[in-house]
């Protein structure tokens, strides 16, 4: 299943924009982490878009890396998915929605700085 989607994916995905991959990954990373919780992620989502990656020349481990900056790092602390935010909340007597408003702009700024970072770093390639 998982090489019948990349395989369907990779129609969708121009040659010559192949190489974006992980650089796009690492930009909705975050968002993604306030979607799907981490095992239907990891488990379902990321080893679809690296086998696409892989089936246009781009390594698996970039868009894996990719995905650890903003799912891992920057993800998980607002996500209402994550048991611990809420536990976190509720032992500092802060309303979910209101640490979500104030911090999901600035952790999706970090996770784009990440980004930014690994590209001029030649973690990934752009």
């Amino acid at each position: 299943m998982l090489k019948a989607m990349s395989e369907a994916a990779v129609g969708f995905v121009p040659p010559a924009l192949a190489s974006h991959i992980p650089f796009v990954v690492g930009l909705i990373s975050m968002p993604l982490s306030l979607v799907f919780d981490i095992d239907s992620y990891y488990f379902g989502i990321m080893p679809a878009i690296a086998h696409t990656g892989e089936m246009l020349g781009v390594p698996a481990i970039q868009v894996a890396q990719a995905s650890v900056l903003g799912q891992m790092t920057t993800g998980f602390p607002v996500s209402p998915l994550t048991p611990a935010t809420f536990l976190l909340c509720s032992l500092a007597g802060v309303d979910l929605a209101d640490h979500q408003k104030f911090s999901i702009p600035v952790l999706w700024a970090a996770s784009v700085v990440m980004t930014f970072a690994c590209v001029i770093f030649g973690v990934f390639p752009l």
